[in-house]
């Protein structure tokens, strides 16, 4: 049995996480959930799952929760995330909260010896080296939620970085994978957000849609695996069957692959180092037929490149490519930037701004703040 405190309880991650947990209760007990303010859906959770310890953004909704789950210890904000990140008897930490806000609970509950399930992009963009020195100093593991590194971790298992020729990153291609370029200047909102593969949150949607999401994960397997960026590839793999791959130095590839289920890595980040019987994922080899493969299009489709110059010259300019784009995503839904305008502004955002090296976490809280005024 593992004690699992669920941080971003509510959200797509977060309730596909619950379905694994109701999966297998007799291997996974919920000790703590985190929501933002969906404060209906967290009491739901709670009142099935009886966590001892919940915790939202909003004051005034921690009160409504105090309220009506007698016996639950409830508190709000990041000193909640906290309280609940660092809980005694948690094993493992699962973040899965969009944006910044995940990163100081990630680095309390390592500091308190806890393993770390990530499913937060922007902990390892952001400081993914201070991340990951914190984990090595306290003995913790870093566990990936993300598919494609949840792939990359069950294909390459035990053997050394030296082994490694190159990591393959799959990308669907979004669902602008075909469409010419003179046409995305005209892309709506409502386009954007149908994604062919996968059912997600709104901001991973867009950033599917332009690639960002494909670059944030370029930055995330260089620090998770601790491969340098030359040795991470992206490939276009529009069936979504094949989630990522590792090619070793003899030229042997291994490929992890199953049908399009986020519950899949989530029971394995949480149940590792064992593989626990689940009916949930089937994958039906001949049904499928064929699988393709593509280069990505880096001209019609820039982040990828934004991405890759920002994990080469690394410091604080990761932390500025996620804020610029967190920005620029937030006013292209909001209608005030076209589709193209959303690259356009991480690339002036980032041509301006003077790199910090090896930057202490205020340095990079500082250039997400900077980041953040210079791209509205």
């Amino acid at each position: 049995m593992k004690n699992v405190v669920l941080l971003g309880s509510t959200g797509s991650i977060g309730t596909s996480t619950l379905k694994v947990a109701e999966d297998l209760p007799e291997r996974i007990r919920l000790t703590g959930l985190a929501a933002g303010n969906n404060v209906e859906l967290l009491l739901e959770q709670a009142r099935k799952h009886r966590p001892k310890v919940v915790s939202l953004s909003d004051p005034a909704k921690a009160k409504i929760a105090k309220e009506a789950l007698k016996g639950t210890e409830v508190y709000c904000g990041t000193e909640g995330l906290v309280k609940l990140a660092t809980q005694p008897e948690a094993d493992i930490v699962l973040i899965a909260i969009v944006g910044t806000a995940g990163l100081q609970p990630a680095l309390a509950a390592i500091r308190a010896g806890k393993d770390i399930a990530v499913a937060s992009k922007e902990i390892l963009v952001m400081a993914g080296e201070t991340v990951m020195n914190e984990a090595r100093k306290h003995g913790v593991k870093v566990l990936a939620v993300d598919s494609e590194h949840s792939a990359i971790f069950q294909c390459l298992g035990e053997k050394p970085g030296c082994s490694v020729r190159n990591l393959w990153l799959t990308a669907s291609g979004g669902p602008f994978r075909s469409t010419p370029k003179s046409e995305f200047p005209s892309i709506t909102v409502e386009r954007a957000l149908k994604h062919p593969s996968w059912v997600m949150g709104r901001k991973i949607t867009i950033d599917s849609a332009t690639l960002f999401n494909k670059g944030l994960e370029m930055i995330e397997a260089r620090w998770l695996f601790d491969i340098e960026m030359g040795r991470v590839k992206v490939v276009v793999h529009p069936q979504s069957v094949v989630h990522s791959m590792v090619e070793f130095v003899d030229g042997s590839i291994i490929a992890q692959m199953s049908t399009p289920d986020m519950c899949l890595p989530i029971q394995y980040a949480l149940t590792y180092p064992e593989r626990v019987a689940s009916d949930r994922v089937q994958t039906d080899l001949a049904k499928l037929g064929s699988l393709t493969f593509e280069e990505p299009d880096t001209e019609r489709f820039p982040s990828l490149n934004l991405a890759r110059r920002a994990g080469e010259v690394g410091g604080t300019l990761p932390a500025v490519l996620n804020a610029a784009n967190e920005v620029a995503v937030e006013a292209f839904v909001n209608r005030k930037i076209h589709f193209m305008q959303v690259s356009e502004t991480v690339a002036r955002v980032m041509d301006r701004h003077k790199v910090v090296a090896h930057p202490s976490l205020e340095q990079i809280l500082e250039a997400d703040a900077w980041a953040r005024g210079e791209a509205a």
